[in-house]
This record gives C-alpha cells, sequence and structure tokens, in this order.
C-alpha cells in the first residue's frame, strides 16, 4: 500500500554552517567590536547573547540572512524571550522546530479528512503516516498539505510505492 512521511526537520549541517557564518560576520562588524556579541548552537537550541535587544535583533537579522541563503526555512526558528544576564547584557533562546507536535498533527488529520480524499493519516512519533490505494490519492494530499499548512515547513519522506 503507498505511503508517505511528513515531516518537520531542518538540515542540521545547513543550520550549523550558518551559525558559524553568523559567528564569522559578527567578529568582522565594527558595530560588534568590544562587545559581547555572540552566538551558538546547542542540541537544536540557538543561543544569542548581547548587550541590548537590539543588537540581538541585528544578529537574529544576520542569522535569517545566513539561513536563507543555505535554503533552510526560517519558520523553523521559534523564537523565546529576551532574558536579562549579569551586568547588561542580554540572551534570547531560539529553538529549532523538530517534529509534529501532536496539536498540529491532529489539525492535519482533520485536513485531510475533511478533503474527502481516499487516504489514511496517523501520527507516529513526531510524524504523520499517510498512506492510501492511489498514489494520486497521496500527491493531492500532499498538495493539500502544502496550501492549507503554513505556519510551519513541512516536508514529504519515505515515498513508499
Amino acid at each position: 500500500m503507498p505511503s508517505f512521511d511528513t515531516v518537520c526537520e531542518a538540515n542540521m549541517v545547513d543550520v550549523k554552517h550558518a551559525i558559524e557564518n553568523t559567528t564569522k560576520e559578527i567578529t568582522t562588524r565594527f558595530d560588534f567590536k568590544g562587545t559581547p556579541a555572540a552566538i551558538e548552537l546547542k542540541d537544536k537550541e540557538i543561543t544569542m547573547i548581547g548587550d541590548a535587544e537590539f543588537q540581538l535583533s541585528q544578529i537574529e537579522d544576520i542569522l535569517r540572512n545566513k539561513l536563507t541563503k543555505r535554503n533552510v526555512d526560517v519558520r523553523f526558528l521559534d523564537k523565546g524571550d529576551v532574558q536579562k544576564i549579569g551586568g547588561d547584557k542580554v540572551k534570547q533562546v531560539i529553538k529549532l522546530r523538530d517534529g509534529i507536535e501532536a496539536e498540529l498533527g491532529k489539525k492535519i488529520q482533520r485536513i485531510i479528512k475533511d478533503s474527502k480524499i481516499k487516504v489514511q493519516a496517523a501520527i507516529q512519533d513526531g510524524k504523520l503516516r499517510v498512506t492510501g490505494t492511489k498514489r494520486d490519492d497521496l500527491q493531492a494530499s500532499m498538495a493539500l498539505m502544502r496550501k492549507e499548512v503554513t505556519d510551519i515547513p513541512l516536508s514529504f519522506d519515505n515515498f513508499r510505492d
């Protein structure tokens, strides 16, 4: 029976390279000289450190540009709140979305079910497995998901005939 998986996961190699390029640009830019401006990646969490919120927004701009150049969708970024740390420094943690949450999975299942396409969708640990009897139905459900779900970047893999 033909099936495919719907996933939401970023290419971590490209993310890592984008962060390295952002670090290089921060160290060479004149407006960041003598400031604690920094960015680092630790298991799907990006931490930005700066003097003020304005500086954090500049670092985020650089990061977004680098991610876009590497074809990584910026919708993977889930910004946290700005926190004060010792002295006059601030930090912000950005989490990378990984997997489809249960609530969103149920929403996608409802969209597929309401469309009357003859496929079934099942949530399996952060993925949504869609199965059907015809390949055309699966492709129609892919097109439907691309059109209806715009708040997170979805990709499709493990297509089996």
